[in-house]
């Protein structure tokens, strides 16, 4: 979290120089951006589908491991964070 708001801090900081120095800043406009999360969110569709017609549930623990990281990334976590494996994948200490 503390590097989204660092990054948040910059942004602020770059934006009231670009105002300062009356300068129009070079980001896209809102709708590029929401075009975008619709691409993310759309990447999403077609392996929730999948899994639907396969019969399998989609629970939580499915959405917050194969959908969530790859829409908003990898998230900055604590030190004492543990990977979450959803139940229908082995763990890699089954794997190996």
């Amino acid at each position: 979290m503390k590097m989204y708001l660092l990054s948040l801090g910059a942004g602020l900081l770059v934006g009231v120089i670009y105002s300062l120095l009356n300068v129009r800043s070079p980001a896209p406009p809102v709708i590029a951006l929401v075009g975008l999360l619709g691409i993310l969110v759309g990447e999403q569709a077609v392996p929730l589908v999948k899994r639907l017609m396969s019969g399998n549930p989609v629970n939580i623990s499915w959405f917050n491991s194969h959908c969530l990281p790859h829409v908003f990334g990898e998230l900055p976590t604590g030190a004492a964070h543990k990977p979450v494996v959803a139940p229908d994948q082995p763990s890699a200490r089954e794997i190996s």
